[in-house]
């Protein structure tokens, strides 16, 4: 077994004692799931446990974690070192916020396992990171990963959440709400790429637009990418609501949005690689 690395923290550890129950032969076997955040501007520290134990009370994923308590922005998150990084992962959560990670060959390490086919979840401020040449007015590498361009947001107000495909089967039978106070980030090309498709929109207050918030992506004709610029603050990534929303989006995004995966993990945090 590879040796975990330094970025699994004490968290992860204790983590790993909220066992919900014994598996069974019977359990389908979870989905395992890695979660990638650290870096400028959040509180990742609890947010890694708010993440996993929080959509893993709903459905049937495990996780490792790879938090980087560095706050900066240039810091590259250790785990992204190795060549392997995303081995024996059904999918890649990435919550981190490294916008000054710059490195061409760094970023398409990066993205090599999600070019083959892994697929990914990108929520909040991954969508800012690792600004290549070409940022902002280019589609860079990591733009035509995640599948909309952004660069920044306003003030911190409500959001008023509206889901405008209400047939998805990520969406479907979700019910509109409004956030705490939260940032709306914006949409720099005034639209989704191509590959993407809108899930839901986000207003604050009377003025302004109302740009698209959550959405799916195909990656490179594999992957299946599902994003939310949501998620700033603790009190929104703890929300039932929200939960719901990106553990769906996690589930579609594995093809396992199905009753089976629908319920609790028997086992919050995974041992193996």
């Amino acid at each position: 077994m590879p040796t975990m690395p330094k970025a699994i923290t004490r968290s992860a550890v204790i983590l790993a004692a909220l066992v919900l129950g014994p598996l069974t032969a019977a359990d389908a076997p979870p989905i395992k799931a890695l979660l990638v955040l650290g870096g400028c501007c959040h509180d990742y520290a609890k947010q890694q446990e708010i993440i996993t134990k929080g959509i893993s009370e709903r459905f049937n994923v495990s996780w490792r974690i790879s938090y980087d308590p560095d706050k900066g922005s240039k810091h590259l998150n250790p785990i992204y070192e190795r060549p392997d990084w995303a081995a024996g992962y059904d999918i890649i959560v990435h919550d981190e916020c490294s916008a000054e990670v710059k490195d061409l060959a760094v970023i398409e390490r990066i993205l090599k396992p999600h070019k083959d086919g892994l697929p990914g979840v990108v929520l909040h401020c991954a969508m800012h990171c690792f600004r290549s040449e070409g940022y902002p007015a280019a589609i860079t590498p990591w733009f035509a990963f995640t599948g909309l361009q952004s660069t920044g947001h306003g003030a911190q107000l409500p959001i008023a959440i509206t889901y405008t495909a209400k047939e998805h089967p990520i969406t479907a039978g979700l019910v509109d709400w409004t956030t705490v106070n939260e940032e709306l980030y914006n949409n720099s090309a005034g639209k989704l790429l191509d590959t993407a498709k809108e899930l839901a929109r986000g207003k604050q207050g009377a003025k302004g637009g109302e740009p698209v918030i959550a959405w799916t992506n195909t990656y490179n004709g594999k992957a299946k990418v599902f994003g939310t610029t949501v998620g700033h603050n603790n009190a929104t990534v703890g929300d039932a609501r929200y939960l719901d929303l990106i553990g769906r989006g996690l589930l579609w995004a594995v093809d396992k949005l199905d009753d089976a995966n629908r319920k609790p993990a028997k086992q919050v945090m995974l041992d193996g690689p």
